[in-house]
């Protein structure tokens, strides 16, 4: 990126080689990659950012940018971007843990956040897809969002463990980055999905983490998870109808076990879509994160204060 400044924004037709070199976003550009472990060609587009994300579609070019330039303006304006959620000790014992951490962007002072984990089968994180876009639509209703860059290749266990490291962190410091912790909501697809129910279902201390009040709402897009426990959060499911990776009828059936116990839900089911379209921008999807965030506000005004768990 010669000659161009930390507040230059990127393009669809800007490379990975620009991502990777603003320098605004020295220090963990890499970690809005997928992986960190993998050479990517350098050259790529922003624009075909699509083909380093075999298990998504729909992925918007103009989406990935809004995401990515919002992270540059936030650091120009001097805002704290990025959070680790482990010591550099902790990092040293379990070296995966290096690749973590929270990308913060901020709604308004002392509202309440949202924690976002993206897709990606366990095996890569789609930050820029499912996570950053979605960011920048709660900012627009004016919540604080993070974005969690979790543990990939170490399965379900190790990334869920992460999600509970990253609320006990935003519980511990949740003055300082000026977000309530009252009426805080998970998110998550695909892979990111399973982990924001597991914490929703037993806790962020069975994930090894400090208790925490169970969340107000999880909205969880196109997954396949079916574990439910006592005391589920109200919960809001989409889908695509066509999923093959994550067939809508395994999700169905957890709806309609959290229904019988009482549990407040929501389902939209997305005609003529498949697995992981994030936003769905210029789709049927469109807007379902709109609906998602009023019954998340609608949760939040009738929650009953619960124990740390």
């Amino acid at each position: 990126m010669a000659g161009r400044h930390a507040t230059t924004h990127l393009g669809p037709g800007d490379s990975l080689g620009d991502l990777l070199d603003h320098p605004a976003l020295t220090g963990f550009a890499r970690l809005l990659l997928p992986r960190t472990d993998v050479e990517v060609d350098r050259t790529t587009r922003l624009g075909d950012f699509a083909s380093l994300l075999p298990y998504h579609t729909q992925v918007d070019a103009r989406d990935i940018a809004a995401g990515l330039n919002r992270l540059i303006d936030d650091l120009g304006a001097g805002h704290q971007a990025f959070i680790d959620i482990y010591t550099p000790a902790e990092k040293a014992r379990t070296p995966g843990k290096a690749d973590t951490g929270l990308i913060f962007l901020r709604g308004r002072p002392g509202a309440p956040f949202a924690v976002i984990a993206p897709g990606g089968g366990f095996s890569y994180v789609a930050v820029v897809h499912e996570g950053l876009p979605y960011a920048l639509a709660l900012n627009r209703h004016g919540f604080n969002a993070f974005v969690l860059r979790y543990r990939v290749e170490q399965g379900a266990t190790a990334a869920t463990e992460d999600l509970a490291a990253a609320l006990s962190t935003i519980f511990r410091h949740a003055s300082t980055l000026q977000v309530s912790t009252d009426g805080y909501s998970l998110w998550g697809s695909s892979a990111g999905a399973r982990m924001a129910a597991s914490i929703g279902s037993h806790g962020t201390a069975r994930f090894g983490s400090d208790p925490c009040p169970r969340p107000a709402a999880v909205v969880m897009a196109y997954t396949g998870h079916a574990d439910t426990s006592v005391g589920e959060p109200p919960t809001f499911v989409v889908g695509g109808e066509q999923d093959r990776i994550s067939p809508a009828a395994v999700m169905e059936r957890r709806l309609r076990a959290l229904e019988r116990a009482g549990v407040t839900v929501a389902y939209r089911q997305v005609p003529g879509l498949g697995h992981g379209f994030g936003l769905g921008t210029g789709t049927a999807a469109q807007g379902w994160i709109d609906d998602a965030v009023r019954f998340w506000e609608r949760a939040a005004s009738q929650r009953v204060p619960q124990p740390p768990r």
